[in-house]
């Protein structure tokens, strides 16, 4: 039975095998789309997953309260973690870290990698498989160093026995190798190249007292709990543990809390200190938009198999009056669905394995299609039957249901509720593409717009350039060659990087103030020239005025911290933070960091004269240099300074526009699936425009002999098709309105959605199907009158 069918399945899609190699093109374009998602979602939902203790795993997030609003940070103090795991019931495990980036030396090669100072328990918490070494013991000397494996390589080659082996840090510091791990998967959110003992955190740096107090947040704390425990318990003693070790503990605690290893990557953003979402919304939203490309795509199959019905109806009349029954009928219906769903699968494998490059590019992944797996075979399989099945019921269904009687004589087949069904799913496909028009047209114009807003520095000439080995202690001659180089304005060292939220901390005061306490003020180390260097503006007073300690006490805040000091002038008045009095000594603009979307409100800043904590180098490059040879110049600088460490940079600009990433990625995929809804919908409109010509013909045939020009014929055809788009216009511009009205909340500085856009879709919409549709037209009006009346 199953063989007749294939045969005779494969005899009548060979037949008609235009409209089969468009409904192949069709499905194959939504499976194909399903696919590259879904690997793209399984990368996502596998972050972590390597870990085995994955269900006991936590990381422990500060919540600290200012002004009533709750902020959650990824930094903890330094004595937590060893706190927990003595004092919490139920913590078995526990790890403070650290983590930098440093310079690893093996005689001549030197390669920059980001590692952690780690406690001993980090180790088996995270189940880290020795290649060579012992776990127990890799940690226990606390001058050794553990290397991942792909980093022993860079340094060593491929000589396997590499323990015991003596290599340096920043050029200084001399670590012996003590254990080699495999290397984590890029699905790991806490990536690491090296591991030292966490005792020797900031190395080289006297009085480091204050790391283990608990005034300083600064440290990223692991816990695991023991099998069984009750996790609410648990966490309600974590959330007490720092309000009960810190002096300063208000009403509003200052509280830990835990985050679970299956949360780290997906759901990461919180707010109130609570998890509002994260990552996890991109991933339901694409998957679930790739699932409607993949309807519209089995949509298109059911238009274009229905568009056949007018020539396969005398078929289906021959076959029933030949004993033919509407089951057989059904499934030999179906098997022709499944094998153009299963050809659809083949060529969409094939267009996986060409686009996932440029997919790859386009999601910053290296995914791999695994068709070995068996997990991927399965999925793959089960997309083709689901979409056999879905594509092919209604046609089976509607072919089979034919009356030979009627056929036969040739009384017109077409049923009422089956043509209002197949102009449904036009308007249906052609909504969806509409919306999906609109939705990255004022995606595009959120990113833009926020990327142009003035955020109060000068973004556009800045070099970021990490701080390494002795920049700080050679800054004054470094900055002095630089500008020297005629492509330099000027050069300044800082704390904490533009973009950044910075330094906070309570326990400030400040005279003619009101509520101090509980106000965030973000505190910023810096070099004297550095408002010069990044460009914010001095409202009021003088900068300082040396980089000796003469400005020690004085400070420079931005325009809100002035605000809140009362009325009249802030020069002069005194901030107090930990018993110590600062000066304000001058006003600077405010400017954008933390929230690229917020209002534009921004918190206060305080600006401290203390260069020697610095972690980043602006460079400020003359408008009119070349940047290519301003970065040759600055690179020759450092060279000439700091010769061991390579020269590691971004532009401010570049780090400002990664920010947007993921709406840029929205972005990106939106116009991508317009573009495929667009063309499968095409496909449907195309199968549809078949069908009404081949419905009319004999119309046609009459009208061109009374005399009807072919424009008059186009015109004819295609105006109730053009209803249809209009009608899926009305139902998609409030839909895409809503949507986007949606989205948009999230960002308080957000664009207001203009009439145009949903103009400009339409009009896109519209000239695409008439093009589409007068093709059909156009053939269906050239045609000889005399054969499409020869059976009259």
């Amino acid at each position: 039975m199953f063989k007749n069918y294939l045969k005779i399945a494969w005899r009548s899609l060979w037949k008609n095998k235009g409209y089969s190699a468009l409904n192949i093109f069709g499905l194959a374009i939504g499976i194909t789309c399903a696919c590259l998602i879904l690997l793209w979602v399984e990368d996502e939902v596998n972050y972590d997953s390597v870990f085995p203790k994955q269900d006991l795993l936590y990381y422990v997030p500060t919540n600290q309260t200012f002004e009533g609003e709750v902020y959650t940070y990824n930094v903890t103090p330094g004595p937590l973690a060893k706190d927990l795991k003595e004092e919490v019931p139920g913590i078995a495990k526990s790890a403070a870290t650290f983590g930098e980036k440093m310079l690893l030396t093996n005689g001549e090669t030197g390669i920059n990698r980001f590692g952690r100072y780690v406690q001993p328990d980090f180790l088996d918490m995270f189940s880290l498989e020795f290649l060579e070494g012992e776990k127990d013991k890799a940690l226990s000397n606390p001058d050794g160093i553990v290397l991942a494996q792909k980093t022993a390589i860079a340094l060593f080659g491929t000589d396997k026995n590499v323990l015991n082996k003596v290599l340096q840090l920043n050029s200084e510091f001399s670590f012996t190798v003590t254990g080699i791990i495999r290397d984590l998967p890029s699905t790991t959110t806490y990536k690491f190249d090296w591991l030292i003992p966490f005792q020797r955190f900031q190395l080289g740096q006297e009085n480091m007292a204050w790391a283990e107090q608990y005034g300083g947040n600064f440290a990223d704390t692991f816990v695991e709990l023991t099998p069984n425990t009750d996790f609410k318990t648990v966490d309600t003693k974590v959330r007490k543990m720092i309000a009960s070790k810190i002096e300063y503990a208000t009403e509003v605690p200052n509280e830990a809390f835990l985050h679970s290893i299956k949360d780290w990557h997906l759901r990461s953003e919180f707010k109130e200190g609570k998890i509002v979402g994260g990552k996890v919304t991109l991933v339901k939203s694409l998957a679930f938009i790739a699932l409607i490309i993949l309807v519209i795509a089995c949509i298109n199959f059911m238009n274009l198999s229905t568009a056949r019905s007018g020539k396969r109806a005398n078929e289906v009349g021959v076959r029933k009056v030949l004993g033919s029954s509407k089951k057989r009928l059904v499934g030999q219906f179906l098997t022709e669905s499944m094998i153009l769903s299963a050809m659809s699968a083949i060529l969409s494998v094939v267009l996986v394995v060409l686009l996932l490059p440029s997919f790859n590019t386009l999601v910053e992944k290296q995914i791999e299609l695994r068709l070995s797996e068996p997990i991927h075979i399965l999925s793959l399989l089960g997309i083709t039957l689901i979409c056999g099945l879905l594509a092919g019921w209604y046609p089976s269904l509607y072919l089979s249901s034919f009356r030979p009687a009627h056929v036969l004589k040739g009384v017109d087949k077409n049923q009422g509720s089956a043509t209002i069904i197949r102009k449904g799913l036009v308007v249906a496909q052609f909504a969806v593409s509409i919306v999906f028009i609109i939705s990255s047209v004022i995606i595009y114009q959120q990113i833009q717009h926020v990327k142009a807003r003035d955020v109060g520095y000068d973004k556009g000439s800045l070099l970021n350039v990490s701080v390494t080995g002795n920049m700080i202690d050679k800054f004054l001659p470094i900055k002095q060659d630089m500008i020297a180089t005629g492509t330099v304005k000027d050069v300044a060292l800082t704390n904490t990087n533009m973009l950044s939220s910075g330094n906070n901390g309570p326990g400030l005061s400040w005279q003619g103030g009101q509520d101090t306490e509980d106000v965030l003020v973000r505190f910023r180390y810096v070099s004297p020239n550095y408002f010069d260097t990044v460009g914010l503006n001095l409202l009021e007073g003088h900068g300082f005025n040396s980089d000796n300690a003469v400005d020690s006490t004085n400070v420079i805040i931005t325009q809100s911290f002035a605000k809140m000091m009362g009325d009249g002038s802030a020069l002069g008045k005194t901030i107090t933070r930990s018993n110590t009095e600062y000066n304000v000594i001058g006003i600077v603009n405010d400017y954008l960091y933390g929230d690229m979307y917020g209002n534009g409100k921004t918190g206060p800043v305080m600006f401290l004269n203390y260069p020697n904590f610095a972690s980043t180098m602006y460079v400020n490059i003359k408008p009119k240099s070349s940047r290519t040879d301003a970065l040759a110049a600055i690179k020759n600088v450092l060279k000439k300074y700091n010769p061991a460490f390579p020269f590691e940079y971004r532009f401010e600009n570049d780090l400002f526009n990664s920010r947007f990433r993921n709406e840029e990625l929205v972005g990106e995929l939106a116009k991508i699936f317009a573009l495929l809804a667009i063309i499968i919908s095409c496909l449907g409109l195309f199968g549809l425009a078949a069908y009404t010509a081949e419905q009319r013909k004999k119309e046609i045939g009459v009208r061109k002999v009374l005399g009807s020009s072919v424009s008059g014929i186009v015109r004819l055809l295609s105006k109730d098709f053009m209803r249809l788009v209009l009608i899926a216009l009305f139902i998609a511009i409030p839909l895409a309105w809503w949507f986007m009205n949606q989205w948009l909340e999230s960002f308080a500085y957000k664009v207001t959605i203009d009439l145009w856009v949903f103009a400009l879709a339409g009009l896109i919409a519209i000239s695409i199907a008439l093009f589409t549709v007068s093709f059909q037209a156009l053939k269906a009006a050239i045609a000889n009158p005399v054969k499409s009346l020869r059976t009259e």
